[in-house]
């Protein structure tokens, strides 16, 4: 810092050391009680170049790990709806096993294994509509025209979740065939054919119950990457805070200061300013 003259008034040295100090001591108010407004430390790229670009790639794997989370319980929420059908397609066959058990004993007349066929058929129909219109986003689960779904379930290219819930189950699809029910062949006179239907409808009980196992074991898996993403994404915000938030306490005492400063440099200013006139008194 250049000493001052007194007896040399050209220039106003001490005038402009004052100056030059206010300009410092408002520079850094400006950051503190900027970082006191928004919370970060980092406000722009020159507070903390690296900083910065640290900052930048914690803050897209933060975004990333928040969205993957969503996904996450996007593809729970699909498994779900596909259950909730699968149950009640579940509940539809223990009621025709039920039918076809009356059906098969020789306590029952012709006329009400007519009847029974006729009910037989109907929950066979609504079985097929449950199949063929539980969708999600227009995409029908079971029908057997989508068996594996690839979610995104991690923040970076290829961290994916592959479900197909029909798999070792011996259904392509929750629909008639694959449930082997042919309403067709009983005979209101016939006891055997609905013993057969009684057998195969069991079956198809054991392959249902066999598709909600796999789907309850996908969800299970599914919540804990969900459960591990949530840590993971919090462990991501504390770095990221860590590098780019304000020590507020320690921004309060830095304004208090540069405050202080500011004002007693406006004040050594003025001051330096009156200096000068002091060698007035060798021309009295």
């Amino acid at each position: 810092m250049p000493q001052p003259d007194f007896v040399r008034i050209a220039s106003n040295i001490a005038a402009l050391n004052a100056l030059n100090a206010l300009s410092v001591v408002n520079r850094n108010l400006a950051i503190a009680q900027t970082r006191l407004a928004t919370g970060r430390r980092i406000n722009e790229a020159a507070d903390d170049p690296a900083g910065y670009a640290i900052a930048i790639r914690f803050e897209e794997r933060n975004e990333g790990l928040k969205v993957a989370k969503a996904l996450v319980g996007e593809a729970k929420n699909l498994l779900a709806t596909a259950e909730s059908s699968v149950n009640k397609i579940k509940d539809i066959l223990i009621q025709i096993r039920a039918k076809a058990e009356i059906g098969a004993s020789a306590s029952t007349g012709t006329e009400q294994r007519e009847k029974l066929k006729s009910e037989i058929q109907q929950l066979q129909e609504e079985i097929n509509d449950i199949a063929n219109q539980t969708k999600w986003n227009n995409v029908v689960l079971l029908d057997g025209s989508n068996t594996i779904f690839t979610f995104q379930t991690g923040a970076d290219k290829g961290e994916t979740t592959s479900v197909n819930f029909l798999t070792g189950t011996g259904l392509s699809s929750l629909g008639a065939p694959a449930l082997d029910i042919d309403y067709t062949t009983l005979s209101n006179s016939d006891s055997t054919t609905f013993e057969a239907l009684l057998g195969s409808v069991s079956t198809s009980i054991g392959s249902v119950g066999a598709v909600v196992g796999n789907i309850g074991a996908y969800v299970a898996r599914l919540n804990f990457k969900e459960d591990n993403l949530a840590v993971s994404q919090a462990n991501v915000e504390a770095a990221w805070n860590r590098i780019v938030g304000a020590d507020m306490a320690l921004e309060q005492v830095n304004a208090t200061k540069f405050t202080v400063l500011q004002q007693t440099a406006v004040a050594m200013l003025a001051q330096a300013n009156l200096s000068p006139q002091a060698i007035l008194t060798l021309f009295r």
